[in-house]
């Protein structure tokens, strides 16, 4: 026996039963085994993610204090460098300071020694000039004695041994 069947439009309701209950029974296998695994998916992604922002975040702590101790190591540096600088420039002066003070002292040095051999050469000089002036004199008189000259003759002959000396020298 048919049974009569409530039609709407196109559509019985028995093929709406049927429709309805083939939706739900698809969404229940969707989620059995698909939507499990997919969100178990998920879960495993967010957890990836998760873990790895941490690990970004500690490897820029780590960089970060890196940085830091780079810094801190660059700044002892320029410190200590700046340091060898001033202690070489102190060196440089007082070696500079050494140096001059060595060569006024041997300036002084040279020049007592020359006013000392100005001084014997003087002293030579002036006693060769009495040792010529002595022989002249007694040369001179020597002369006058074979000569009895008169005084303008006299006079004559010690311009001409005076001049002969200086001609000599």
């Amino acid at each position: 026996m048919l049974q009569p069947q409530l039609v709407i439009g196109s559509f019985t309701v028995g093929d709406s039963f049927f429709t309805l209950f083939t939706f739900a029974l698809l969404l229940v296998l969707i989620r059995i085994f698909a939507w499990k695994p997919l969100m178990n998916v998920m879960k495993e992604r967010e957890e990836h993610i998760a873990s790895e922002i941490d690990s970004a975040e500690e490897s820029r702590a780590q960089a970060e204090n890196l940085l830091t101790e780079q810094r801190e190591v660059l700044k002892q540096a320029r410190i200590e460098s700046q340091t060898m600088i001033e202690n070489a420039k102190q060196l440089g002066e007082k070696e500079r300071e050494e140096i001059i003070k060595a060569a006024r002292l041997e300036s002084d040095r040279l020049k007592e020694e020359a006013k000392t051999e100005i001084v014997r050469e003087k002293e030579d000089a002036i006693s060769a000039l009495r040792e010529q002036v002595g022989s002249l004199s007694v040369l001179i008189a020597s002369k006058v004695i074979e000569k009895n000259l008169d005084e303008k003759a006299q006079n004559d002959l010690i311009q001409d041994y005076i001049e002969r000396l200086g001609d000599d020298k």
